[in-house]
């Protein structure tokens, strides 16, 4: 928590570490405005939501924090030290430093602009269309406020009203995440390189430019010869194809091997063992902690080419991050971000589990989340295939990370498509898809109903082999349909401080999703909104009984900060 009191919440939308801070820093220019690094642009994000939040919530005060206000807030993310919004350079982001700062959510809405963008970027379902139309929108808005305050001729002053326009159209969606989520990935269309910073800029430029454009030239005809010449003797050569998807995997570092063996010796640690390799902890040169995953070389080269190619796309809180990866002498690397509290079954198999009834509900609620990211992802329905404990890492804050997309496929959400190759983990593996290799999405919704009675119950959690599956789920149907006590399922070390209603309504819908039919289970939409109901109650509940317990000291009504994601500074 931020000792010093950030008014910002980032818990909602929290800050993703970039695999583009690791390495050179490449000069970018952000919504059409804001020059800063590649590297720096998730840190945008994260502060205009926040902002976004807080307009929201308020109203009548400025969008822009005071100074005072800002610095307990601009400290480095937990989640990536070396990047803050000091050492990207959003210092001016304060109210009073520029007239767009000084403006309110209330006289930005005034504008005609204002509509017009609330109303284009409100919705992407063809999201080229729409995203095209929505960033003209946002441009328009920029443009107005500028004019409205004078200052279209202030240097800088471009950057302050761009960010004004964004923190005022996101704070409309701010409690539709995936509107909101669809929102600020349409504004990286507004990202280009900077001018500034590609520009020859006197003729001397130009003339050791040219040179070595010539020596590149001979050095590249020389290597394309080497290279035919090689690719004719050696017909081993397209073992080594996935080389090729290197330029495709964007917002990934490529680590050399040095450095992975470099992070793992001052990590010192071995996180965990399995038959595809070992994941080691790391520590990298600017003290990022990070878990690398070595993959074995029989057959893995695919598995890996997958989860690279995957997880350079996706980007969602609840999915754990890829920072690079490193393929060099048949070796293949994968850098996660680090989750300090182990996997979900660790934490199931303590005697003495952190576990209440409250963090289990988040994390089955967050998961359903990042399944509901997946299963619409706008390229296509992703399917995990292999959710279960193990895959599921927590955060420092128990916050759940769906891992390991190895096995993964994208296809239509309506569609099925039959593999050869049945593969998941057994005691997890939809029955159906086992019996006819028939892949759907309706095979991660029975993965994550076994996952939900695990968490419930804290039953099974290891060495969950088909008998022990089906004793498990006719145990929770028993226990649904009323013929036996809901004490019998229910984990002992919750000590009965849990929500019936809630226990019984989420234990309902994990039994439809255990069923054997995937036609009689329910979609990823229907599973999310009751897990998302169970946690309103939840923190409904929480609130409502802090109320109640009496101030015992000043410390104790003094609010708690709702930033958990700035170290405090």
């Amino acid at each position: 928590m931020h000792a010093g009191g950030c008014v910002l919440n980032f818990t909602l939308y929290p800050y993703q570490p970039s695999g583009e801070c690791i390495g050179s820093q490449q000069r970018i220019k952000l919504w059409g405005s804001l020059r800063t690094t590649l590297c720096c642009q998730n840190a945008l994000t994260t502060l205009s939501r926040a902002l976004a939040r807080r307009a929201h919530d308020t109203q009548n005060s400025a969008i822009f924090l005071e100074q005072g206000l800002w610095e307990k807030c601009s400290g480095p993310f937990l989640r990536q030290p070396s990047v803050s919004a000091d050492t990207c350079g959003f210092g001016r982001l304060l109210h009073g430093t520029s007239p767009c700062t000084s403006l309110t959510l209330q006289d930005v809405k005034q504008r005609i602009t204002y509509k017009d963008a609330i109303k284009a970027c409100s919705g992407f379902g063809n999201f080229n269309d729409a995203c095209s139309n929505c960033t003209t929108a946002i441009m328009n808005l920029r443009d107005e406020l500028m004019m409205m305050s004078g200052s279209h001729k202030m240097k800088g002053e471009k950057a302050m009203c761009a960010v004004a326009a964004v923190v005022s159209v996101a704070s409309e969606s701010v409690d539709d995440s995936f509107v909101n989520g669809d929102f600020f990935q349409c504004l990286t269309r507004l990202r280009e390189l900077d001018p500034d910073y590609i520009k020859i800029k006197n003729s001397l430029g130009r003339a050791v430019l040219a040179i070595l454009i010539a020596v590149m030239v001979v050095m590249l005809i020389i290597v394309l010869i080497k290279y035919v010449t090689k690719k004719k003797i050696d017909p081993k050569r397209g073992k080594n194809k996935s080389k090729e998807y290197k330029n495709t995997w964007s917002g990934l570092y490529r680590f050399s091997k040095e450095e992975i063996e470099n992070a793992i010796y001052f990590g010192n640690e071995i996180l965990g063992r399995g038959s595809a390799g070992h994941v080691y902890k790391g520590i990298l040169p600017s003290g990022q902690e990070v878990a690398i995953k070595y993959l074995n070389q029989n057959g893995e080269a695919e598995s890996f080419r997958r989860e690279v190619e995957g997880l350079s796309r996706i980007r969602h809180p609840n999915l754990v991050y890829l920072f690079g990866f490193c393929m060099e002498d048949d070796c293949y690397y994968l850098v996660y971000e680090y989750c300090a509290g182990g996997n979900l079954a660790q934490q199931l198999l303590k005697k003495d589990t952190a576990l209440n009834w409250e963090k289990r509900v988040r994390i089955l609620r967050d998961c359903a989340y990042a399944l509901k990211y997946l299963h619409h992802f706008m390229e296509g329905c992703i399917v995990h295939r292999d959710i279960k404990l193990t895959n599921i890492l927590l955060t420092e804050n128990l916050e759940p990370k769906l891992s390991d997309f190895g096995l993964a496929k994208i296809m239509n959400i309506e569609e099925s498509k039959v593999f050869t190759d049945v593969r998941g983990t057994i005691g997890y593996m939809d029955p159906e898809y086992v019996s006819n290799a028939k892949l759907t999405s309706a095979s991660d919704i029975y993965s994550f109903g076994i996952v939900a009675l695990q968490i419930l119950s804290g039953q099974k959690v290891i060495e969950l082999n088909l008998n022990a599956r089906d004793h498990l789920t006719r145990k929770a149907k028993d226990v649904s349909l009323g013929n036996r006590s809901i004490h019998d399922f229910e984990d002992p070390r919750l000590k009965g401080k849990f929500n019936k209603a809630d226990f019984k309504s989420i234990l309902e819908i994990a039994v439809l999703c255990v069923a054997k039919s995937s036609e009689d289970r329910p979609n990823i939409d229907m599973v999310f909104f009751e897990m998302d109901k169970a946690w309103k109650n939840t923190n409904a509940y929480k609130k409502m009984k802090k109320k109640q317990e009496p101030s015992t000291s000043s410390a104790a009504a003094t609010p708690a900060t709702p930033s958990l994601d700035v170290i405090p500074v």
